[in-house]
């Protein structure tokens, strides 16, 4: 049984990524109901948060059938970031996640996410002062350095775990490398396999399949893993992933019929969530990847994103098997 601290994640966790306008509750809800074993929030600027910033408040929302989740934050102050776990706690999650892997322009180059690979002893810092700050489990997600030649991750994940994180979670890319090239999970290995690391180590990227997942665990000794993009519109690669942990076959893909459920479900979670403007607005973002590899969708596609009326975006989803065949299977 893993663990992050006192809590029990399950023999292997798969883990959701904290996405930026993806992982918002609705989403968090329909990948829990797939099989996501531990999710995170969307990143939370410290910042935003000690200045009240609605759209950092809201991001602190989260909902019991979510648990366990980790709320996580970013910045560059250390002063910041103390106080911005303090209000994250309140919020009752079951962990502190620190964001030390954005790799995005505007977040990196003010010193946060990725930014604070160029300052190990400051990361170390900011670490500890936050595990001292919280009574929680903290926990971290950074990539393998700035560049190739300043990669220095065993180093990195023995000082975090000397100031106190119960997990890391490891990118395997660099923050130049953004989100291209291969991920390199061997030195994710490395990492684990380093005798005086204690702490879970989760690996993250490229986790595309469920036989790409059972590969990766089996050869990098990971003790679960976080699944980012493969998610997105595809909530069902966690239970397609653990099916074939445990009867080594491939799960059926979900017909139109299912498609459209899910769908539904996360339009109707979207909406409490934020309302019905922004909600129906919000969900725009999805129904490409929802219903890819549907020869023909994309005037219906159209009708979806230009639509108001959330009543007229069901009926239009409601068409969706008819029009397409009901047990139709996505390539």
């Amino acid at each position: 049984m893993v663990k992050i601290g006192n809590l029990e994640v399950g023999e292997f966790p798969l883990l959701l990524a904290p996405m930026e306008d993806v992982s918002d509750p609705p989403f968090r809800a329909v990948c829990k109901e797939n099989g996501a074993d531990l999710m995170y929030t969307e990143f939370i600027s410290a910042e935003g948060l000690i200045r009240d910033a609605s759209k950092s408040l809201q991001k602190l929302d989260i909902y019991e059938y979510e648990r366990p989740i980790g709320i996580q934050i970013f910045g560059e102050k250390i002063d910041s970031m103390k106080l911005a776990a303090e209000r994250a706690e309140a919020a009752r999650p079951e962990l502190i996640d620190i964001n030390y892997g954005c790799p995005v322009k505007k977040v990196a180059l003010k010193g946060a996410g990725a930014g604070i690979l160029h300052d190990i002893p400051k990361m170390e810092r900011m670490t500890r002062e936050i595990v001292n700050q919280v009574s929680l489990p903290v926990t971290v997600k950074t990539r393998l350095g700035w560049d190739e030649n300043t990669i220095k991750i065993v180093e990195v994940a023995l000082r975090l775990q000397d100031a106190g994180i119960k997990a890391l979670t490891i990118h395997g890319r660099t923050r130049q490398q953004m989100y291209k090239g291969t991920a390199n999970w061997e030195l994710i290995r490395e990492v684990k396999n380093h005798p005086e690391v204690e702490i879970p180590i989760f690996g993250n990227g490229d986790i595309s399949s469920p036989e790409t997942a059972l590969k990766y665990k089996n050869e990098f000794s990971v003790d679960g893993i976080m699944i980012g993009r493969a998610s997105i519109g595809y909530p069902w690669i966690f239970n397609e992933i653990k099916h074939y942990f445990k009867t080594g076959k491939i799960a059926p893909p979900p017909n139109l019929d299912e498609r459209v459920k899910v769908v539904k479900k996360h339009l109707k979670f979207s909406i409490e969530w934020k309302g019905e403007k922004k909600g129906v607005f919000e969900m725009r973002r999805h129904y490409s990847n929802y219903f890819k590899g549907i020869n023909n969708f994309k005037p219906v596609r159209m009708k979806l994103v230009t639509t108001d009326d959330y009543r007229e975006i069901n009926d239009i989803l409601n068409e969706i098997p008819l029009k397409f065949g009901s047990k139709a299977h996505v390539a």
